[in-house]
Formats: structure tokens, C-alpha cells, sequence
């Protein structure tokens, strides 16, 4: 840490102020996280012992579903804790540590949705060529690619961060760390960083989102050529991948790329992108799904023999 550092300790305000209203946040987002472990744990095992899901597709599910898990842990069980505490208190390094791996993550999980949305292209648009681009090797790149993308984003972040020094005060308005209320805490003007954080994430997701609307908008156009049954396939396919895509870049999009201000609906929606939407992910790629409604079938009933 940079010298003039008199701050090791912060106080997180929490979602909300009232004891009872946390304790009843605490008993409905106790369960949501528990499914969101188990949801997309199941997957995870579900996809790695079936034989029927050998595909690339279910090989970046497994990969996603994974990520989700270790996002919402990196922010979800501080959170159900403090519920239950009157003074939330975090370290200024656990604080830092907490804001690395949730950038690391949640860029994990950007790049990931880029690479099915690619998977998607190629398997609808090149369909011959299909095993042949999306070969064992090429996947596991991919995703390999996804996971240095979110180290090099992160530890970019992070590395701006690290040598402001904070002396006071040390109330973070949120109820988890994050970039911009911690530069608010800095006893410096953080106008420069500020601008690197935001072209950082905002260059990230730009590019991530563009790349995200062609693709999709090819394979609709394409699927022009395809019979009815063939398009019915795709489309159930890529409405699942489409969903997740709004859920995660919607609010994401209403958080970041806006001035920065700390209210109430603020910390509403990242409660949603946060602690809703890794739980969602499992139920909307397994209620459209077939394959993996009768993989998970087949693997309850492994259990259960």
C-alpha cells in the first residue's frame, strides 16, 4: 500500500438499514445462493459425466456455470453474513481482494458468452465445418483465453487501485466493494483513474457486446435457409443464450456505464446481476434444453441406484 494509508479497516452501509428487513433479505437470499451453488454445480457434474454432452456447447455451459459459482462466492456469502450484523465491516485488503476477483470473474463470464455466441455461429452457419473449427484444442483455448482476459482486466484495475491512499473517512455506501465507491474513500483526486477503470470495463463490454449483436443477428439471418425444423432447434437454442446475455449485460450496462451514484436502486439492480441471475442461468438453459433435462434425468437416477 502507498504511504499515508491510516485506513485497514472499512464499514459497508448494507442494502438496507432496517434490522428486520435485512433479516428477511437474509432468509430469501440465503436459498438463492444455495441454488445457485447447486444449480450450476449440477451442471457442471452433469455435463462432465454424460456421454450425450460431449459437445462444445455443453463443454462452455460446464465452463460458465463453474465462473457463476465462483462470482456470486465472491460476493454473495460476505453479503448473507453481514445481513445479520448491525456493523458490516471488511479490511482494506480483503476489500481489494473481493474487487479483483469480481471484475476477474465477471469478465470470465463476458468472454465466455462471446465464445457460445461464436460456438453458435459456426454450428448454425458452417455447419460442415463444425467439428473441424470447433475442435477439442480450439474449445479449450477459448476458454483458457477467457480466464487471461479476466486476469489481465482485473489485475489492470487492481493495480490502479492499490497505490491510492485512503486516511479517511472509511464508510463504503454499498453493500460489497467495488471500484468507484472505494475511489470515493481516497484521500486524492481519483478523476484519472476513474476514467482508466471506466474505459477499461466499458471498452470490454462494448466490444463484447457488439461482437455479441452480429453474431446473433448472422445466425438469424442465415437461418433463413434452414427447414422449420431445423430453425425451431436453433432458435430454442440461441433464446436461451440470448436471455442470459440480457440478464447479464442489462443491468450490468445500467451500473457502469452511467455517472457514478450510490442509491437505492443502484444496489437493487447489482442485488440482481450479483446474486438473481448466476441462480437464473442453470433454470434457463435447462428448461429449454432437452438433452440436458434427460442428461440430469439420467444422472438422478444414477443416484438414486
Amino acid at each position: 500500500m502507498a504511504n499515508g494509508n491510516n485506513v485497514t479497516e472499512l464499514i459497508l452501509t448494507g442494502l438496507f438499514q432496517d434490522p428486520e428487513v435485512q433479516k428477511v433479505c437474509f432468509v430469501l437470499f440465503l436459498p438463492v445462493y444455495l441454488a445457485t451453488v447447486l444449480g450450476n454445480g449440477l451442471i457442471v457434474v452433469t455435463v462432465n459425466i454424460s456421454k450425450s454432452l460431449r459437445s462444445p456447447m455443453y463443454f462452455f455451459l460446464s465452463s460458465l456455470s463453474l465462473v457463476e459459482i465462483c462470482y456470486s462466492s465472491t460476493i454473495v456469502p460476505k453479503f448473507i453474513t453481514d445481513l445479520l450484523v448491525k456493523i458490516k465491516t471488511i479490511s482494506l485488503k480483503g476489500c481489494l481482494a473481493q474487487i479483483f476477483f469480481s471484475h476477474f470473474f465477471g469478465v470470465v463470464e463476458v468472454i465466455l458468452l462471446v465464445v457460445m455466441a461464436y460456438d453458435r455461429y459456426v454450428a448454425i452457419c458452417k455447419p460442415l465445418h463444425y467439428m473441424n473449427i470447433m475442435s477439442h484444442q480450439v474449445c479449450h483455448m477459448l476458454v483458457a483465453g477467457s480466464w487471461l482476459g479476466g486476469l489481465i482486466h482485473s489485475t489492470i484495475q487492481i493495480l490502479i487501485t492499490i497505490p491510492l491512499p485512503f486516511c479517511g473517512p472509511n464508510v463504503i455506501d454499498h453493500y460489497f466493494c467495488d471500484l468507484q465507491p472505494l475511489f470515493k474513500l481516497a484521500c486524492t483526486d481519483t478523476f484519472m483513474e476513474g476514467v482508466i477503470v471506466m474505459a477499461n470495463s466499458g471498452l470490454i463490454s462494448i466490444v463484447s457486446l457488439l461482437i455479441l449483436v452480429s453474431s446473433y443477428i448472422t445466425i438469424l439471418v442465415n437461418l433463413r435457409n434452414h427447414s422449420a425444423e431445423g430453425r425451431r432447434k436453433a432458435l430454442s437454442t440461441c433464446a436461451s443464450h440470448i436471455t442470459v446475455v440480457i440478464l447479464f449485460f442489462g443491468p450490468g450496462t445500467f451500473i457502469y456505464m452511467r455517472p457514478s451514484s450510490i442509491y437505492t436502486v443502484d444496489k437493487l439492480v447489482a442485488v440482481f446481476y450479483t446474486v438473481i441471475t448466476p441462480m437464473l442461468n442453470p433454470i434457463v438453459y435447462t428448461l429449454r434444453n432437452a438433452e440436458m433435462k434427460n442428461a440430469i434425468r439420467k444422472f438422478w437416477r444414477q443416484l438414486e441406484n
